[in-house]
């Protein structure tokens, strides 16, 4: 066995992965600039480091299970919906996420609600926080199969530990009992150790028209509404307004 391959053998066993598949065009590199034993120390470790923070990042975006368009740079800034350009921006500085606080966004249908949260959520990952999305409707998948499977299990525990939440089209459908009380549980879970932020077109006063609980919705609220920024959008449609023909317009 050579040196170099001793050298990768050792790499891998220290999982160093980038090393590994390096090493050829590292030696070559070394020998060509010689560079000083202690500048390419410095290189090969901060060239790990950047390799396995840019592999954590690809990792966190694939488990957020984020819409294909979330990303806050192609935002319509023309768009008025009751949300500026410089309060997007505030919002994007992600200063509430280190705070804990919530945030509710509500509206009808088509005014940015999801795009929005999406767009945070994929900036908090960008950022190297533990951020998901998810629907209602597949949250409550989750929460009914945790005890069951065990992909729902490791969903569950890592949304459990998650440092945001955005939890979408909350109270569109009804939410049978048992369901509603453990997704209680889980925002109980969360509160102040992590920012949910939800997507509704139904006022918070509405919740309880879907929930048919007064006492479990106003215990959820509580908890939602205690540290939060409730923003309201408006306005017609994007999706309706720019939608697109497969037919070609006529001249």
């Amino acid at each position: 066995m050579t040196k170099t391959e001793t050298v990768k053998n050792y790499c891998k066993q220290l999982n160093l992965a980038w090393l590994s598949n390096n090493i050829e065009t590292i030696i070559m590199e070394a020998q060509n600039h010689k560079i000083s034993y202690q500048e390419l120390l410095s290189e090969l470790m901060g060239k790990e480091i950047n390799y396995r923070q840019l592999k954590d990042k690809e990792r966190r975006l694939k488990l957020a299970d984020l819409p294909l368009n979330s990303y806050l740079e192609q935002y319509d800034n023309s768009v008025i919906n009751g949300l500026d350009w410089q309060q997007l921006t505030q919002l994007r500085e992600l200063n509430w996420l280190e705070q804990n606080y919530n945030i509710i966004l509500m509206g009808p249908s088509g005014t940015g609600k999801t795009y929005i949260a999406a767009g945070l959520c994929r900036e908090a990952v960008e950022q190297g926080y533990k951020a998901y999305f998810k629907n209602m409707e597949d949250l409550i998948q989750i929460l009914k199969l945790k005890n069951i499977t065990r992909k729902a299990a490791a969903e569950y525990k890592r949304i459990a530990k998650a440092h945001l939440l955005v939890i979408d089209d909350i109270m569109m459908f009804p939410v049978p009992e048992q369901e509603i009380n453990t997704f209680f549980h889980l925002i109980n879970e969360l509160h102040e150790k992590a920012s949910v932020i939800i997507t509704t077109n139904k006022s918070p006063k509405q919740w309880v028209e879907v929930i048919k609980d007064e006492v479990i919705t106003t215990a959820l609220l509580d908890r939602l509404l205690y540290r939060c920024e409730i923003i309201k959008l408006e306005g017609e449609s994007y999706r309706l307004k720019n939608r697109e023909t497969i037919f070609n317009k006529l001249k």
